[in-house]
């Protein structure tokens, strides 16, 4: 079964159970997916759908800390659970030793001896880590193994 698939089972499932708060997460997750689709004239694989469940989780908290700082502690919330629904749509993500060793793997295939390479070792690591990985700390990695 695809993660598509899955997260349509699931919204069915939300429906039934009558729990409004993740079924309209789980409908948002879907209508990003399927506008995506339709945008790009593309039917999305389950790395394309981990990308937007990424982005998506990634706008939440750039909205917590807005939220945050106005002390909305109520929107703080709402988006804190629609956080708890999207990661269940995530893989195991890898730890920061985890990452650091991968990143320090690339660094090595690619060539890379200085910060000046830093573009060509982002590319070849958000090629292999996209989905296993957030990006911000594969960044944070790199420039680490950039700068000895």
């Amino acid at each position: 079964m695809s993660l598509k698939d899955r997260i349509t089972e699931d919204m069915k499932d939300a429906m039934r159970a009558k729990q409004a708060e993740r079924l309209s997460t789980i409908r948002m997750l879907l209508a990003a997916c399927k506008q995506r689709e339709v945008d790009e004239r593309i039917t999305l694989d389950d790395a394309a759908v981990i990308g937007i469940v990424d982005k998506l989780i990634k706008q939440r908290k750039d909205s917590i800390a807005a939220f945050d700082k106005a002390g909305r502690t109520d929107l703080v919330n709402k988006e804190t659970a629609e956080i708890h629904v999207l990661e269940a749509y995530l893989p195991q993500r890898l730890s920061a030793d985890e990452i650091a060793a991968e990143v320090a793997r690339i660094v090595r295939d690619v060539g890379a001896s200085g910060p000046g390479d830093m573009g060509k070792v982002m590319a070849a690591a958000k090629a292999q880590l996209a989905a296993k990985a957030e990006m911000a700390l594969v960044s944070a990695a790199v420039k680490q193994a950039l700068s000895r």
